[in-house]
C-alpha cells in the first residue's frame, strides 16, 4: 500500500473526502515528526511507540579501499510495535 492508497482507505473508513483524508495523514506525520524533533517519545496505545535512537560516533571501513573512516554520531527515528498489536496477527 502506498501513500495514495492509504489516503483512499482513510477516506473510505471515515467517510470523508480524499483531500480531508490527506490532511489527516499529513497532519499525523507532521505531529509525530515535530514530537521526535523535540526529543519526545510518542506512544500510541495498542499500536506502538515512536522514538529517537542515538547512534554513537564510530570507526568504519571503506569497502572499496579498506581505509578506516570516522562515522559521525547520528539520531535515527525508530518504531516499536506494541505487544497487543503484534499478537493480533497471531490469533
Amino acid at each position: 500500500m502506498n501513500k495514495n492508497e492509504l489516503i483512499r482507505a482513510i477516506a473510505n473508513k471515515l467517510g470523508i473526502t480524499l483531500k480531508d483524508a490527506a490532511a489527516v495523514l499529513d497532519g499525523t506525520i507532521e505531529a509525530i515528526t515535530e514530537g521526535l524533533e523535540k526529543g519526545e517519545k510518542i506512544q500510541i496505545s495498542g499500536f506502538g511507540t515512536f522514538a529517537l535512537k542515538t547512534k554513537e560516533a564510530r570507526e568504519g571501513v571503506n569497502p572499496k579501499t579498506g581505509a578506516k573512516i570516522k562515522i559521525a554520531a547520528s539520531k535515527i527515528p525508530t518504531f516499536k510495535f506494541g505487544k497487543a498489536y503484534k499478537d493480533s496477527f497471531n490469533k
